[in-house]
């Protein structure tokens, strides 16, 4: 997967994915945010922050947040990035 978008000091990545069209309708088709292994393999399932699992093969990588976002990993990437700051 390429397409990256934040790298954490704990070693790990986070990308913005979503479902890809006809895997589900268009009003589940929201922004994920995903984080990964910053090496090694892409896991088999992903678990977005919000706690979706979606499988590689049903995804797409975004180069940004794009369409209508996840509130619920939105909002648990905000709290992941106010403990980095403090």
């Amino acid at each position: 997967m390429g397409n990256l978008v934040h790298a954490e000091p704990a070693a790990e990545l986070l990308a913005v994915i979503r479902l890809r069209r006809g895997v589900v309708g268009e009003c589940r088709r929201v922004s994920h945010i995903v984080p990964l292994p910053a090496r090694g393999p892409i896991p088999e399932e992903l678990v977005a922050l919000c706690g979706a699992v979606i499988l590689p093969a049903q995804a797409e990588v975004l180069d940004g947040i794009a369409g209508m976002p996840c509130e619920a990993c939105l909002a648990r990437q905000a709290r992941r990035a106010c403990r980095y700051l403090a």
